[in-house]
């Protein structure tokens, strides 16, 4: 049923009477109280053939009866165990929409719609920009499954996020019987890595090629049942088993991800073809660019040389195209996917999505319809609050780049697989571990210099007046007593104790010292390789002898006596593109 024949009186849109308020920066639901109307509907239910969202096996409540979640087989993702459907909550009365509207001032409106990098992770704008009253009805949409422990419980609103964004090949839903793998068990086809800065001001979508060749790990999985089953691991496989093969989860995924890249994503969200096609038909297509005239018989892409908008089965065969760009392979459709992906978000950051009730409407139904996230992440107000987050994102400080790679020499001459770049890709992890922008982002790269010039400069105190205890705070066991032989008996550091174990665990080595003290820390520093974001200004320790030393805690980031901890302050050279610009494919 369209809008206009919801139970609405003298054909007003019910997009018409969302309002933008100028106060708050948000669209509200202006109504008249003389004039009640029935409650908002909640989403249209699908028929039973429409199986086209990111697990066709959501549990379903019919009129309002509940029934427990079951696993159906044809899910769009390894079958989900616990898809949650929530019971539509109480909404306001309708009635006509207020005469007047407050005007837009460009400022506000900009407010209004919180965007994000990821296809799966735009959806958020959308449920946040539509208004809080509306998109409690979208929660019906949204299915989640278990992360099985993998992550670190979910995003914090005060430090860095990463989020696992996963598109499935599983060829469910109308319209996707050509499109990916004949009776494919719904494999990890797309995946990137979202990292968002702590200080939100820049983040790097990290692609992973679905062909590179990894450890998959044990992974505890949950049952239908509550009970839990360990999926055995496989080795020297390729990066899109770790989803599907063996009934594998996102869960599996996400575990796969963390033991390739020592980074452990916060939260997972996957889509499935249809998510490509219904976003972007709710924004009225996205523009993207072509080096050269390209027919693709097996994406079934036909587009000439230059600036198209495309939608729906177009953006799919889009992003789906490999044979026609490139070298013809994986890595040359990861090229047209982070196209696809900025030209997304620079259309959900323009002015004619950011003043539309009705665009931001059809694309939070489309949006949550698509989506499968982990059960951390199925509270509407979660999903509010990561908006908010991803929000305050310049869409020039995105960065999306692929990871280093080479080809497999075991592939022999006819190259299908790859292998790590171990030279750059180490690189790569570490600048996300730590952090790093890969964009110049010069507000914060000068905090960071002038930081660390405060701390680190001025005179050193010779290595035998250097005072420290040592303790451990997350370290292999048995680090503290290696530190202190290796500063004692190489580097002269005769002044130091083994102070045990810290009282708690520490990410991050870290070395605090009185204000009297700071001549002993950056001589300490420079031995232990410590950055200035490890020289914390604070109080001192009476040691053994009764006179006043340091406190060095070695964090889980100690990798051995003599190892430098000085994360690097630049992001390696690899090839990348941001989101606010256009490059055409080859």
């Amino acid at each position: 049923m369209d809008a206009q024949g919801r139970g609405r009186a003298d054909n007003i849109d019910p997009a018409d009477q969302w309002v933008l308020n100028p106060n708050t920066g948000e669209y509200e639901l202006r109504l008249s109280p003389s004039a009640a109307q029935p409650p908002v509907p909640g989403p249209r239910r699908p028929s039973a053939e429409d199986d086209g969202g990111a697990a066709g096996g959501r549990a379903r409540r019919q009129g309002g009866e509940s029934r427990q979640p079951s696993r159906a087989r044809g899910s769009e993702v390894p079958p989900p165990r616990s898809a949650r459907r929530r019971a539509a909550e109480p909404q306001a009365p309708q009635g006509r929409r207020a005469s007047r509207r407050p005007a837009k001032k460009p400022s506000r409106a900009k407010k209004a719609l919180l965007w994000t990098g990821g296809s799966m992770a735009f959806v958020l704008v959308a449920v946040t920009a539509a208004g809080y009253l509306y998109i409690k009805h979208l929660n019906d949409n949204i299915t989640s499954v278990s992360d099985d422990g993998a992550s670190t419980g979910g995003f914090r609103k005060d430090e860095a996020i990463n989020i696992l964004l996963i598109g499935t090949d599983k060829r469910t839903g109308t319209g996707n019987e050509g499109y990916g793998d004949a009776g494919s068990a719904g494999h990890a086809d797309t995946t990137i890595l979202l990292h968002v800065s702590k200080d939100r001001s820049n983040a790097t979508a990290l692609s992973i090629p679905r062909d590179l060749i990894v450890d998959v790990p044990d992974c505890p999985t949950e049952q239908e049942d509550g009970t839990q089953k360990v999926i055995p691991g496989s080795t020297g496989v390729r990066f899109n088993t770790s989803l599907g093969q063996d009934d594998r989860t996102p869960s599996c995924t996400m575990r796969t991800v963390t033991e390739l890249t020592g980074i452990k994503p916060d939260d997972f969200m996957v889509a499935d073809f249809n998510a490509v096609k219904t976003l972007t038909e709710a924004v009225d297509g996205v523009e993207v660019c072509l080096a050269k005239d390209i027919d693709d018989p097996d994406s079934h892409l036909k587009l000439s040389k230059g600036t198209h908008t495309i939608s729906g089965e177009q953006a799919l065969a889009f992003v789906r195209t490999r044979h026609s760009v490139g070298f013809g392979g994986d890595l040359s459709r990861i090229g047209l996917q982070q196209q696809f992906l900025g030209a997304l978000m620079r259309k959900l950051k323009g002015n004619s999505t950011l003043t539309s009730p009705t665009k931001m409407v059809k694309l939070a139904e489309a949006g949550t319809k698509a989506l499968t996230v982990d059960d951390k992440l199925d509270d509407i107000n979660r999903l509010k609050d990561l908006g908010l987050e991803l929000g305050k994102l310049n869409p020039k400080n995105l960065t999306f780049t692929t990871l280093p790679v080479k080809d497999n020499p075991a592939d022999g001459t006819v190259h299908k697989t790859v292998i790590l770049d171990q030279a750059l890709a180490p690189q790569v992890f570490q600048a996300i571990q730590n952090d790093v922008s890969f964009t110049e982002v010069k507000k914060r790269q000068k905090a960071a210099k002038d930081a660390q010039a405060a701390r680190l400069k001025g005179t050193k105190a010779p290595a035998s007046e250097v005072r420290v205890r040592v303790l451990n705070g997350g370290a292999q066991a048995g680090s503290a007593q290696a530190v202190l032989g290796w500063l004692q008996n190489t580097e002269g550091v005769t002044k130091s104790e083994n102070g045990g174990n810290a009282p708690g665990k520490l990410a991050k080595t870290t070395l605090e010292y009185a204000p009297g003290q700071a001549a002993q820390a950056r001589r300490l520093a420079e031995i232990m390789g410590l950055s200035g974001a490890a020289l914390k200004p604070g109080e001192s320790v009476t040691n053994a002898q009764g006179l006043p030393a340091m406190t060095l805690t070695l964090g889980e980031d100690f990798k051995g006596a003599g190892i430098s901890l000085t994360p690097p302050t630049k992001a390696p050279k690899v090839d990348k593109s941001t989101a606010d610009t256009v490059k055409c494919a080859s």
